[in-house]
């Protein structure tokens, strides 16, 4: 049975409008999840919330239905608090508009490097200090249409950011990922006899021109700053993506779509590679 919260002064509220803070999602280890096809993916992936936040005037969207039919199955299971609110409390707690009337606390998920897949051929990407939420959930968007067997993460962006859940349309939740140091990852992929594949402007191999079938790591920087001299003295090759412009980088996220798909690519090329039928 759901629980009608009308007060914007409930504890409940209190907490979860601080999980827009990274110091108060990494103490309590919770992140938001909003949005149709997020919360459709989140519980797809098997995840169950701490909390949900149900604004009955504004879910109306039908395909919540197999979501708000497993929350109150969770609910009754006492797996999952369920809570009812009006519109102007979930506006409170929304952290962006229009994001379907219901929301889901859930526990960070595990981000260790020992539980990536590791297939007999793995393909990986790094990304080396990323700086916004945005490019994060456009590469694991990629990384999921790409099928990439992983994703590392190292420093920069907080990987539980609410908008990296809305920026991948919630392919967090489809897409293994893990939370390293550049040091941890270096050792993790050499001792898995994983290729490092760094991206740099010095570079003299063109990406197109690397050969990209075997196990491989594609390791990508910040715009700022680029890879740092850790990752560009581990990497087995280097390689460029040419520019003919005034411009002296690329978005983070449209030149890691470029070198994940040159690995798909070649790998279809070389017959090791099946795409799914649709």
């Amino acid at each position: 049975m759901s629980i009608a919260i009308t007060s914007l002064s409930n504890q409940h509220i209190k907490d979860v409008v601080k999980l827009e803070k990274r110091s108060e999602r990494a103490r309590r280890q919770r992140t938001i999840v909003e949005g149709v096809r997020e919360i459709s993916r989140c519980f797809r992936a098997g995840i169950v919330p701490v909390e949900a936040y149900l604004c009955p005037e504004l879910a109306t969207d039908a395909a919540l239905e197999p979501a708000l039919a497993t929350l109150k199955e969770l609910d009754r299971a006492r797996r999952t608090r369920l809570y009812t609110v009006p519109p102007e409390i979930y506006a409170k707690l929304a952290v962006r508009e229009a994001s379907g009337g219901l929301l889901l606390v859930i526990p960070y998920l595990p981000t260790a490097l020992a539980q990536l897949p590791r297939p007999q051929v793995p393909f990986y990407t790094v990304i080396d200090q990323p700086e916004k939420p945005g490019n994060v959930g456009a590469i694991l968007r990629t990384a999921d249409a790409a099928r990439v067997d992983g994703v590392i993460v190292c420093g920069g962006t907080d990987l539980h950011n609410p908008n990296v859940v809305r920026a991948s349309l919630g392919t967090l939740f489809t897409v293994p990922v893990a939370e390293a140091t550049a040091r941890e990852a270096i050792a993790w992929l050499r001792s898995h006899n994983v290729q490092i594949v760094a991206t740099t402007p010095a570079a003299a191999v063109r990406y197109t021109a690397a050969r990209l079938t075997g196990p491989v790591a594609v390791v990508m920087g910040s715009e700022a700053y680029g890879l740092s001299a850790e990752w560009l003295e581990a990497a087995d090759m280097q390689v460029v993506i040419p520019m003919f412009g005034q411009a002296d980088s690329l978005n983070l996220a449209t030149a890691t779509a470029l070198l994940l798909y040159e690995v798909v690519r070649q790998r279809l090329d070389a017959g090791i590679f099946h795409a799914p039928e649709q």
